[in-house]
């Protein structure tokens, strides 16, 4: 739906003024380096005079600006796209750091995403960072300017090039060549993981950071080289690490956890610990398991090395791919902490953490596995809260019950729990937009996963297992368990728990709404949304610009089993019935309650010329329409107030990147956030370069019209000088006057 201020306040049965903010990281603050100059190619002509900034122009018409139909076709008949972060005027950013830093004895990470400030004092604090990926062309392409060595990239991909870039490099008998594969991904996975800086704010509003000697990188290989810097594990999992006669691959470690990577998004908690999600693990190491939990061998998930990937870094070092995937917690204020993962969570693509610790009650946990035809989870403990500031609340991350949402299209729904008594009930290959789903292998010998195109096929599973701890066998109780939670993704599919549209970020209010933003509906190869729950604004499945869902808990209980839901807004262009942007992936809440939202759009879809919106008399849809989009960007969505109802367009990032872990200081002075994989697919940008592109855009009534797009090629971000390499970085953006961003 397209949401109006009246429809909005309907939905949130409200008054003006009565939303209020959650976001545990209040308590907390950041950091800043050097300022750089803001450039603003354009602002939104908007006529609401209560907006407390000017909204920044996007490439295509929105219904705030109160244009003209002819105004729209004249102001949007040609565009410039720009390489930096686009503010609105009056505001400017501060770099806090780039890939590459000095961080402790290590460097700043790849792809930073998720940031956390926790404070120590006012204006003082420890930033957490979360590095996800590398970005393989533009990794390779900028690593020797940036990191001072030279690496033997050319070789390695020239070798692998005859197996399709793949080499088993866990049973490689030629030491040479494994040597080098070892070097390469040793420096990937350094780039992994998380990151810790201590911060303070100076007297004219800039974060800087201090170099303390709390400092430190947790790393894709942290116990690696030294065992006092392994991570630690809790939770029913364990015994899956620590029993005998695995049925699949063991690595001789016990309970210890070699790194973490793949770090996406997180939360904060309200006792100063900060999670960090293991999101897309199974580009390093296999996803699926055997029957009891255990790894399949490290050889199903290669060393794989292209002109534009560099993946399968785990595969050398052999490590266990059932220790990814999971919730990692560390205490930024401990610089013995290196991590633990609670292995309660449940393991799958985590995206990110929406924690609700209410005194006196269960503390709830939120996350999404970001995939197509993932599920959204809830975690309960056993225990409850006391003071929700004590850290001794990270204890009840040891004990409780993992729930999958069961979604059902009338707005309601319940929580389905993942024990071995839970009824195997599949998802049906009929119930999903792509008529496939995935389940645990009915072979349980073999054991992995098996893909259903029929509800016929379902038939077989369910006359030779009735529960998850059939499908799941273990000699004990915590052995069955810590097998489901191993293989969360696919026994929540067997067990009949919605598949969803890329769940990415989950957070919840003060008053205990969880808000989610839902990336993409469309269909995958791994998976698809349950077509009746997850549809278009125009009553289309398939959808590919995605949602942001509200869900309150019955009696706002956090540890409820029954639910009702709604969209809040929808994604697509606002001719078509959305809002204006595509793909909403990371939420934040200000301390007014109000809702910021950033996109994913997958970069190699940004500015993609559209010089006709019909081929071969069809018209285009979905991510064929994307490049009308333009970059990346993040918006605000005010909850309350006079201008509930609108969205608007706060700013634009640079080339090719995806802007990401967006977190407000304690006073909304200052909102972090965390600029990802700039220049991804043309790397460096070259002398200037740029190009133009022919867009066939709609208005705001649909009538069609023509622009003309300058786009840059590749990125110069953050420094903006010529032929220099982009760098992935973490900002703070402020007012130049130094008030509240709103």
């Amino acid at each position: 739906m397209n949401v109006n201020r009246r429809q909005l306040l309907l939905f949130f049965g409200a008054s003006a003024g009565s939303i209020v903010s959650g976001s545990w990281g209040r308590k907390l603050e950041l950091v800043n380096s050097s300022a750089w100059a803001q450039t603003t190619p354009g602002s939104l002509a908007t006529d609401n005079s209560s907006l407390a900034f000017q909204p920044v122009k996007v490439p295509l018409p929105l219904k705030v600006e109160k244009l003209s139909i002819a105004q729209q076709s004249e102001n949007y008949a040609s565009y410039e796209v720009k390489d930096d972060l686009v503010l609105p005027e009056g505001f400017t950013y501060d770099l806090i750091a780039a890939w590459g830093d000095r961080v402790g004895d290590s460097r700043f990470g790849y792809n930073n995403d998720y940031i956390s400030l926790v404070e120590t004092a006012p204006n003082e604090g420890y930033l957490t960072v979360n590095f996800e990926y590398i970005s393989g062309g533009t990794w390779m392409q900028t690593y020797q300017p940036i990191i001072g060595k030279q690496l033997p990239f050319d070789e390695l991909i020239a070798l692998a090039a005859p197996q399709e870039g793949e080499i088993d490099a866990f049973t490689l008998e030629d030491e040479a060549l494994k040597t080098k594969i070892i070097e390469v991904s040793r420096e990937g996975l350094i780039d992994q993981g998380l990151g810790i800086i201590s911060v303070k704010r100076d007297t004219e509003g800039k974060w800087e950071r201090t170099y303390s000697d709390v400092d430190r990188r947790v790393t894709g290989i942290s116990g690696l080289d030294n065992p006092n810097q392994a991570l630690k594990s809790t939770g029913a999992a364990v015994a899956i690490f620590t029993k005998p006669n695995k049925l699949g691959y063991e690595d001789g470690l016990g309970d210890r956890i070699i790194g973490t990577f793949q770090n996406c998004a997180g939360g904060t908690t309200p006792w100063g610990t900060v999670l960090s999600a293991e999101e897309n693990f199974q580009d390093q190491v296999p996803e699926a398991v055997m029957a009891d939990g255990s790894s399949l061998n490290p050889s199903e998930t290669p060393f794989l090395i292209t002109s534009s990937e560099v993946d399968g870094r785990a595969n050398v070092f052999g490590l266990a791919g059932n220790k990814y995937g999971w919730m990692v917690e560390i205490d930024p204020a401990n610089p013995d902490d290196y991590g633990t993962k609670h292995t309660w969570l449940g393991r799958y693509r985590h995206e990110a953490f929406g924690i609700r610790a209410v005194a006196g009650k269960n503390l709830a946990v939120y996350s999404g596995c970001d995939r197509r035809g993932g599920h959204l989870y809830k975690f309960v403990s056993s225990g409850k809260i006391f003071d929700p500031q004590d850290k001794d609340n990270s204890r009840l991350f040891e004990a409780g019950i993992l729930y999958g949402a069961k979604l059902d299209p009338n707005g309601t729904g319940e929580w389905i729990p993942l024990r071995p008594d839970t009824l195997v009930n599949p998802v049906l290959p009929s119930q999903v937009v792509g008529g496939m789903v995935v389940l645990p292998n009915s072979d349980r010998t073999a054991g992995g996963i098996m893909e259903v195109e029929t509800d016929e096929q379902i038939q077989s599973l369910l006359a030779q297992y009735k529960t998850l701890g059939d499908l799941y066998p273990g000699n004990s109780f915590e052995e069955t368990q810590g097998a489901i939670l191993i293989d969360a993704h696919f026994a929540a599919s067997a067990a009949g728990v919605t598949c969803t549209a890329r769940p990415e970020d989950t957070i919840v209010s003060d008053n205990g709404t969880l808000f989610i933003a839902f990336t993409s509906g469309a269909a995958g190869s791994d998976g698809s949304p349950d077509q009746a729950v997850f549809v278009g604004p125009e009553g289309e499945s398939d959808y590919e610009y995605g949602w942001i869902m509200k869900l309150e808990e019955d009696d706002l209980d956090p540890a409820s089993l029954s639910f009702t839901w709604s969209m809040l807004a929808t994604g697509g262009e606002v001719a078509k019935g959305g809002a204006g942007f595509a793909n909403p992936d990371n939420l934040t809440l200000d301390n007014s309650g109000n809702l910021w939202v950033v996109t994913d759009m997958s970069t190699e879809k940004h500015n993609v010329a559209v010089p006709t919106r019909t081929e071969n008399g069809t018209a285009l849809s979905g991510s064929d329409l994307t490049g009308v989009f333009g970059n990346n960007s993040l918006w605000y969505i005010p909850l309350s107030g006079n201008d509930a109802g609108n969205i608007y367009p706060f700013a634009i990032g640079p080339m090719e990147c995806e802007c990401t872990g967006l977190f407000f200081d304690r006073d909304d002075s200052s909102l972090f956030l965390a600029i990802q994989h700039p220049g991804e697919n043309n790397g460096i940008r070259q002398n200037m370069a740029l190009e133009s592109r022919d867009f066939e855009l709609l208005a705001t009534d649909a009538t069609v019209f023509k622009q003309q797009r300058q786009v840059p090629l590749g990125s110069n971000w953050p420094s903006g000088k010529v032929n220099q390499p982009p760098l992935p970085g973490v900002v703070a953006i402020r007012r130049v006057n130094g008030n509240r961003i709103v």
